[in-house]
């Protein structure tokens, strides 16, 4: 069943045009073209970034915060309390004052000793300011660096002044050392993030950011899969032209109000859509 699984998921029918095989994508003539057991290298590379990040966030990033002045604010710890620490971790973060006065029969306390008992059990929780800052100093960090190592990657190829050249002579185009690493580092990189997420700031897109870094990651490795490595190196480069950005400066209102109307924009194109097909079907089976 496993083999015919393999078999099926690398026919080439999937992965390459009409007329060619995988044994014409195979290294001859000192051409080197893209392998998917290539990729087995990201992860022991996702490992050694989660090692260099944590060596930067402790050496580069909380100095930098304190010459910025970035403290931690002073919260005051809940006292324990195994009933409503229970309670906490089992049920909800936020009781309805119901629940609250049932706890305060429960555990002893006044009805307002409860509500601040999750007060500050909710900000116990929370991030610390420096610790948002170790981590949005780390991406800018790489997505700058990934920027600019990718802009040097590409901006001497043809491909990047006519993007006719992206496909010409697809998919027999071998591979550079630079295209390698690029793709490589990228590759490691996002893995790390999956990786990490569970310890990383909690945010409020917390199931997006794992959709978003499952999606990259299958992107990145489907393009290097099908040696679409010029095109991909474009989309990198232009990915990380703008995540520095985002770590750099928070999100703001004009933010939060363009993509509001990009949304709804979106919702009307799709019931449009569906209406012109529905029309077009009415048309084609004759029931107008």
């Amino acid at each position: 069943m496993f083999q015919t699984l393999h078999s099926y998921f690398w026919w080439e029918r999937l992965w390459l045009p009409a007329n060619l095989t995988w044994a014409d994508l195979e290294d001859r003539d000192g051409r080197v073209y893209a392998k998917a057991s290539d990729l087995y290298i990201t992860i022991p590379l996702a490992f050694l970034f989660l090692i260099v990040r944590h060596l930067f966030e402790t050496y580069v990033a909380t100095p930098l915060a304190g010459l910025l002045n970035v403290k931690e604010k002073i919260r005051l710890r809940a006292s324990p309390n195994p009933v409503l620490e229970k309670f906490y971790a089992a049920t909800t973060k936020h009781p309805k004052q119901a629940e609250v006065e049932l706890l305060s029969k429960q555990s002893g306390c006044s009805v307002r000793q409860v509500e601040r008992w999750f007060r500050r059990r909710r900000n116990q929780d929370r991030p610390s300011l420096l610790k948002k800052f170790r981590e949005a100093s780390w991406r800018f960090t790489f997505y700058l660096l990934a920027f600019i190592a990718g802009m040097a990657v590409i901006v001497d190829k043809p491909w990047f002044y006519d993007l006719r050249e992206v496909w010409k002579g697809y998919p027999i185009q071998s591979v550079l050392p630079s295209q390698y690493w690029y793709y490589m580092i990228e590759l490691s990189f996002y893995w790390s993030l999956l990786f990490s997420i569970a310890s990383d700031v909690k945010r409020k897109d917390f199931k997006e950011q794992i959709i978003h870094h499952v999606a990259t990651i299958i992107l990145i490795s489907f393009s290097w899969f099908a040696n679409y490595v010029r095109a991909g190196t474009l989309i990198m480069a232009l990915h990380d032209s703008s995540d520095y950005l985002l770590e750099l400066y928070p999100a703001f209102f004009g933010y939060y109000f363009f993509n509001s109307m990009m949304v709804v924009l979106q919702a009307l194109h799709s019931f449009w859509a569906y209406l012109i097909i529905r029309m077009a079907h009415k048309f084609l089976t004759g029931k107008v």
